[in-house]
Formats: structure tokens, sequence, C-alpha cells
């Protein structure tokens, strides 16, 4: 298992548009992987309706997190999709 933490950092939280790429992100990848809150919530980070679930805003604190192949290349692109803050600017 790979996992690392982020925060959550465009102005208008984890809406639709954010969770449909890292939805999209996610299924590019074989490996498992599970976006956690800090109020220990999860989802499977290759539906977006999961994610959209957990109502998660700006400055929340989650954890990515990834088992089986390509966990720590899914995890560090997932990574990557928030703090670029989804293409938000």
């Amino acid at each position: 298992m790979f996992a690392q933490t982020v925060t959550i950092q465009n102005e208008q939280g984890f809406h639709v548009r954010p969770a449909q790429l890292f939805s999209e992100k996610a299924g590019q990848y074989e490996a498992e992987v599970r976006l956690m809150t800090g109020e220990g919530r999860a989802a499977d980070c290759k539906s977006m309706l999961e994610l959209m679930t957990l109502g998660i805003e700006r400055g929340a604190v989650v954890s990515i997190e990834a088992s089986g192949d390509g966990e720590q290349e899914v995890v560090e692109a997932l990574v990557q999709l928030v703090v670029s803050k989804f293409g938000e600017g």
C-alpha cells in the first residue's frame, strides 16, 4: 500500500468537476484507490458519485491510499491533480 496526504486548495472544494477529473485519472490505473477524509469517511477514487458524497471543502486534509499495480504512480498523479487545484488556477 502507498499513501500520501494532501490539502484541498481550490476555492470551491471538491465539487463536480474535480470529482470527475479525479475519478477519470484514478480509472487509468489498475490499483485500488481510496480517498480518506480527516473524519474517517472514505470513497472509491474511481467513483465520481462516492467522491461527491464526501462533501470535501477547501482546506480539508485528505489521504489518498492505493494498493496494487501502479499504487505509487496513481497516488502521485492524484496528489499532483489536487496541488494543481484541478486546473482551476
